[in-house]
């Protein structure tokens, strides 16, 4: 949620209002003088340190920024992949900390783990050669032999990353049970072009309702990349084919993988923060992207085809990586949606709550004239907003003065947060079709800081007289709102 400058966060106005800086001149708004003498605080002492300042500012800031976020995740289900590198890299205590938070915050959690590297080492051990055909291991005795010591070693180091609870750290008080078991049942990927992949196999089927059990009890599950068919035989599954299948099948929430791509490239290599379903299989069809992008991509558009709503694909690299892309709005890595997560729209009054959140801290320091909850509700069919992933975002209001076919756009406001992302701008325009669409010829907002964003965008200075009549009866002489208009 970074704060970027190219958009306002919410303009001033005599009533409704129009956007203004987010440090506003200290000068602009003075505190009143006391009536009487005050006494001067006493200075921190030693044994009484001061109770509060920025650090601490800082983190009532970002925990009341992060609640819609746990409102919103409680009680959902997210499956979890993370590669083996992950763990050869030495970040599976931070990432086992991270999950018991989220788990603390009644998220339903499934971990799949890889092994690639792992089995890597034991076939090294044994001096026996890898083969893979088409970015898949061909599994002989040998190699599935290694699959099963290095899945095994690696749900003991998990179990155990899970079990510490020492004082002084992330997992101190946290008594989380690490559920595994025979979830996964698996079938042989059999011949193919010639190649016969032996143990090497694919998903049949997950037992959903046992791995839904073990949530419904507080247990983290963990799934190994292994399967065993109905004769008892075992196979060497990918991490990405039991993710994506364990997802569907529970209907999960979101899927997760955590591995060492940071995300998806767009052509020119930029990375994609965002993701359409249709989008993500135009781009696997186009063929252009990295075999190892393609590789996860084509399990996450699986998943989505499959159910589920949101898929994420994150670098391990970047510490803390799944809670910055759960509590952040961009997010680290790429994020796919079966749906276009952002949504341009006219308010409903299920709206009036979110709308109310993001001006209060204005109304409070003076930006904003306060208005009540209930002027909102009965104007909420002014209001248009910008919504991403169920969070309001933004908002601003169109009233119209049809005797001088007029309008004035109000309360444009973008959260902090998403700041830089256009949001401002394509308010902007919304109001503007709005008002074409009433037969209107002007717009105008009252502003006291932000006449530059607005000049940029075609509006010119005006004065009080030039505003409609039963405007200019509202003005504010004392806040001295600039006028500022532009022709439709």
């Amino acid at each position: 949620m970074n704060a970027r400058t190219d958009a306002p966060q919410t303009a001033p106005a005599s009533s409704p209002a129009a956007p203004v800086p987010a440090q506003p001149p200290a000068a602009e708004f003075p505190a009143p003088a006391p009536t009487s003498p005050v006494p001067a605080a006493p200075a921190p002492t030693a044994a009484e340190p001061e109770r509060s300042g920025p650090d601490h500012q800082q983190f009532v800031d970002w925990l009341r920024m992060v609640a819609p976020y746990i409102h919103a995740f409680r009680g959902k289900t997210f499956v979890i992949a993370f590669a083996g590198e992950l763990v050869k890299s030495g970040v599976l205590n931070a990432l086992v900390n991270d999950v018991a938070l989220l788990h603390a915050m009644g998220m339903q959690i499934v971990l799949v783990h890889g092994s690639r590297p792992q089995v890597e080492e034991q076939l090294a051990l044994r001096h026996v050669e890898s083969q893979f055909v088409d970015g898949v291991r061909v599994t002989d005795n040998a190699a599935l032999e290694c699959a099963k010591e290095a899945a095994g070693e690696l749900r003991l180091d998990i179990e155990a990353a899970f079990s510490q609870g020492l004082p002084n750290t992330p997992m101190a008080g946290a008594q989380l049970s690490v559920i595994s078991g025979n979830f996964v049942t698996a079938r042989p990927v059999g011949i193919v072009n010639g190649t016969d992949y032996q143990h090497t196999g694919l998903v049949r089927k997950i037992d959903a309702e046992s791995v839904r059990m073990s949530l419904s009890h507080g247990k983290v599950v963990l799934l190994s990349p292994l399967g065993f068919s109905p004769t008892g035989q075992a196979f060497n599954l990918s991490m990405e084919d039991v993710a994506s299948a364990t997802a569907t099948a529970l209907k999960a929430d979101k899927l997760i993988f955590i591995t060492e791509v940071p995300g998806v490239p767009d052509p020119v290599g930029k990375m994609m923060q965002e993701m359409s379903l249709r989008t993500a299989v135009e781009r696997l069809q186009n063929n252009h992207l990295p075999p190892d992008v393609a590789n996860y991509l084509q399990h996450l558009v699986k998943a989505l085809k499959g159910g589920v709503p949101r898929a994420h694909l994150i670098p391990y690299s970047l510490d803390g990586a799944v809670l910055l892309e759960l509590f952040l709005h961009d997010g680290v890595g790429t994020m796919l949606s079966d749906t276009d997560l952002e949504s341009l729209r006219e308010a409903t009054l299920d709206d009036v709550g979110g709308i109310v959140q993001l001006i209060a801290p204005l109304e409070q320091d003076g930006t904003l004239v306060p208005r009540g909850r209930h002027l909102i509700e009965r104007d909420i069919s002014n209001f248009s907003v910008i919504e991403h992933d169920g969070v309001l975002f933004g908002c601003a209001a169109l009233y119209d003065y049809p005797r001088e076919n007029m309008g004035e756009m109000a309360c444009l406001t973008v959260s902090q947060e998403a700041q830089g992302t256009g949001d401002g701008e394509r308010l902007l325009k919304r109001i503007e079709r709005r008002a074409r669409a009433l037969g209107l010829e002007k717009l105008f907002v009252l502003t006291t800081r932000t006449e530059h964003w607005f000049l940029k965008r075609g509006f010119v200075h005006a004065n009080v007289d030039d505003l409609p009549e039963d405007k200019r009866k509202l003005y504010n002489w004392q806040r001295k709102s600039m006028v500022l208009m532009k022709k439709l």
